[in-house]
């Protein structure tokens, strides 16, 4: 017998027919090349930021400029929510499909903004005000690609497969933080700082917004999920999404419970571990990128494990093993100066090999909390709120931190986490169910 889900029909990945075969090809790889590129621009605007500091703003005072675009950095994060929202009050109304391709004409666009910013001296403050609006379309996108390609992602998946399937949002994810900084140490290292400085820095950008338009025509043939359709069918689908998302703030609350750690802790780890090593440890800028990439490397190969493993002992014990043994590890190697190229390479690789048993089930637990006339916004504005507030600060809070006499960073990443083990403890075990069934346990 033909394993299938009620809601989407989709057969176990061994028994499909080969038009259904290409369909989930289409489907994954439409997914991925989206959040990848998503992730990619988010990277490479850090990589470059000095350059866009120079292009941007005013040269009479570089330290003032860089704080600038760091600031515009800032505005993405600050954007993040209310695409969270209106991505996802899109793709409750009118499909995940619209929603996805929306988001990555978004991004698309933000990058060709980018790409084709006018320097200012030339045109003055209207090169500031365009690379602060070309910040907020991305933080828009970004807000409304992950939860929107979350929610797609859980609906197609097998039901007994869904963490497996949902492990492939951070695969791509961290696929494009890499691709972002090898870019990067590739056009450092063929291209003078002249030339790095005259036209280098647009580079990445025009390849993020020729890649998304490719993208978008992989999206444009997608297929929409059947339980959108099946619920739009049904007359679930209403306008009034404030009510809806009201009934279900229980849920809400449990996705901002859920991510709060697990989000900080990635930043602390996967993102800013090597610029902090740098910069207030000392070390050589190279040796702690290739310490990055090769976390980055040990983290992507670990998520679909652990996604295996989720969807075969449940979602709680990968979650509450993740949460709390990595906030278990906080404090004894925030003890240990990570100060050279091995210890910081096995610290980043560990905590990322703890932190990928959450990142790789988080899209489908959260998929699984909202009946489907409301999961996508359900998802979406939450979980961009914590990020937003959590996330996006990490950075900040850890660098002011360690300038205290009391550093107490480290605590607070341990606090986050703990509330995270126990949002799990309260959270219903969902794995192998029928999605549309999951919320009403």
């Amino acid at each position: 017998m033909t394993e299938t889900t009620a809601t989407t029909g989709t057969a176990a990945p061994s028994q499909l027919t080969p038009a259904e075969r290409q369909a989930v090809r289409k489907n994954l790889i439409g997914i991925g090349m989206g959040n990848l590129l998503e992730w990619f621009d988010w990277n490479v605007y850090t990589t470059f930021a000095v350059y866009l500091a120079a292009q941007a703003f005013s040269k009479e005072d570089p330290t003032s400029a860089f704080l600038q675009t760091l600031a515009t950095f800032a505005v993405g994060f600050i954007a993040r929510p209310f695409g969270g929202f209106l991505f996802g009050w899109i793709g409750d109304r009118r499909g995940r499909k619209f929603s996805l391709t929306l988001a990555i004409l978004f991004a698309s666009f933000g990058s060709l903004l980018i790409a084709a910013l006018p320097s200012f001296a030339d045109v003055g403050v209207f090169a500031s005000v365009m690379l602060v609006v070309a910040r907020i379309i991305q933080g828009l996108a970004h807000g409304g690609e992950l939860p929107s390609s979350q929610v797609f992602l859980s609906e197609v998946a097998p039901d007994r497969h869904r963490g497996l399937w949902s492990s492939w949002i951070y695969v791509s994810g961290t696929a494009g933080v890499l691709l972002g900084v090898i870019f990067g140490a590739v056009l450092n290292a063929a291209l003078t700082p002249e030339q790095l400085d005259s036209f280098g820095w647009r580079i990445p950008f025009v390849v993020g917004s020729l890649a998304g338009l490719y993208t978008l025509y992989l999206r444009r043939n997608m297929k929409e999920t059947d339980n959108f359709t099946e619920a739009q069918e049904a007359g679930l689908i209403r306008e009034n999404i404030f009510m809806q998302l009201f009934r279900h703030w229980g849920a809400a609350l449990k996705v901002i419970g859920l991510t709060v750690g697990i989000t900080v802790a990635y930043y602390v780890w996967a993102i800013s571990a090597p610029t902090y090593a740098n910069k207030v440890l000392g070390m050589d800028r190279g040796e702690t990128l290739w310490a990055g990439i090769i976390g980055n490397i040990v983290l992507i190969i670990a998520l679909p494990v652990w996604g295996i493993i989720a969807d075969r002992w449940g979602r709680k014990p990968v979650m509450m093993l993740s949460a709390f043994s990595t906030a278990g590890l906080t404090l004894p190697l925030n003890a240990i100066e990570l100060d050279n190229f091995v210890s910081l390479t096995l610290g980043i690789s560990g905590m990322s090999l703890l932190l990928a048993g959450a990142l790789s089930i988080m899209p489908a637990l959260f998929a699984e909390l909202f009946p489907a006339e409301v999961r996508t916004a359900g998802v979406g504005l939450p979980y961009s709120i914590a990020v937003a507030l959590f996330g996006g600060t990490a950075p900040m809070l850890q660098a002011w931190s360690a300038d205290l006499a009391f550093d107490f960073f480290p605590y607070y990443v341990v606090g986050l986490l703990v509330l995270t083990g126990c949002t799990v403890f309260l959270t219903r075990e969902t794995k192998g169910i029928v999605l549309d069934e999951a919320h009403e346990l």
